[in-house]
């Protein structure tokens, strides 16, 4: 298996909204917020529903994959519910190995409210579930040691028990990957993700804000002399200035695409990487790998949801 995805399986509920709304509520724009069943609920029951879609970033990133022909798979806990059986059909269509066998558990799978506001910017609010709960015996060490790579998000440090399964993906494997997820995530485990990009993996992807936060930057050049003294392969996404790969001493840009039909940014870190790793693992230049993964972000910010369709 070319990539294996570990992350957290969450049902994708895609709503619009005002910039009202947002405040209204107390919710930052463009962050991703965990709550509670009941407050998912309580937000749930004033919105209108667009789309339902299996999501979770990695598994975003994984089917995006799956669709440029790469053999992939992807574990990620559900529970035996109506939308786990959803969930599991979804990554199944994509022709990803879905590497979990599900269960009766306390908790109902994960679900995260996707708000996008008129700008096409999206803030999250999501329900864990027993996505939150995946842990070292979810983990198969054999698909680990099978796949050329492991690809992690951040989001899995927040909760307790998925730092095992974390942490034994990471012992297991022949490289590993790993987004940074969110700022907000960055600076709720600062500590922990710079050990991680300094000392575990092997490639990082972030977008220009998580990589200033997670070094406390004053400026991008101080990003710049941080990746090249890590010696490992640092992607880093920045808007409308492009893309950037920083790999030792080796500094290579990528200009993003103009003049597209914004209508969602759900997902653009998300295929990026896909479009990057897909690039890594079949043998292109760094160069090529940015402007794929530029080509699949610009795709999917050009409609609904974190998928390509």
């Amino acid at each position: 298996m070319k990539i294996l995805g570990i992350g957290n399986a969450i049902v994708d509920v895609i709503c619009k909204v005002d910039d009202i709304y947002l405040t209204n509520h107390e919710l930052t724009k463009s962050t991703m917020k965990l709550v509670d069943e009941i407050e998912f609920k309580n937000l749930l029951s004033t919105l209108n529903i667009e789309n339902t879609v299996s999501g979770g970033s990695v598994a975003n990133s994984i089917v995006g994959l799956s669709q440029l022909g790469n053999e992939v798979g992807f574990i990620g806990k559900v529970n035996d519910d109506d939308l786990g059986q959803k969930y599991e059909d979804g990554l199944k269509k994509e022709n990803v190995n879905y590497l979990y066998s599900k269960k009766i558990e306390e908790l109902s799978t994960g679900t995260c409210l996707i708000l996008i506001t008129p700008d096409s910017e999206r803030t999250m609010c999501t329900f864990l579930g027993t996505a939150g709960k995946i842990n070292e015996d979810d983990v198969d060490i054999n698909s680990v040691k099978n796949s050329e790579i492991i690809f992690l998000e951040g989001y899995l440090w927040d909760e307790g028990e998925p730092k095992s399964a974390f942490n034994k993906a990471i012992q297991n494997s022949k490289k590993v990957a790993m987004s940074l997820s969110d700022l907000f995530c960055v600076e709720r485990h600062k500590s922990n993700f710079l050990d991680l990009v300094k000392n575990k993996l092997d490639i990082t992807f972030a977008n220009e804000q998580e990589i200033t936060s997670l070094i406390s930057a004053k400026n991008f050049n101080e990003v710049i002399s941080f990746s090249k003294q890590l010696e490992k392969l640092i992607i880093i996404t920045r808007g409308e200035n492009g893309s950037i790969a920083i790999n030792k001493d080796q500094v290579i840009e990528s200009e993003c695409l103009k003049n597209l039909n914004i209508v969602d940014l759900t997902g653009a870190g998300d295929l990026f990487a896909a479009g990057y790793l897909h690039g890594h693992i079949n043998n292109l230049t760094i160069k090529e790998s940015l402007e794929k993964g530029t080509e699949l972000s610009s795709k999917v910010i050009q409609q609904i949801g974190a998928r390509l369709i």
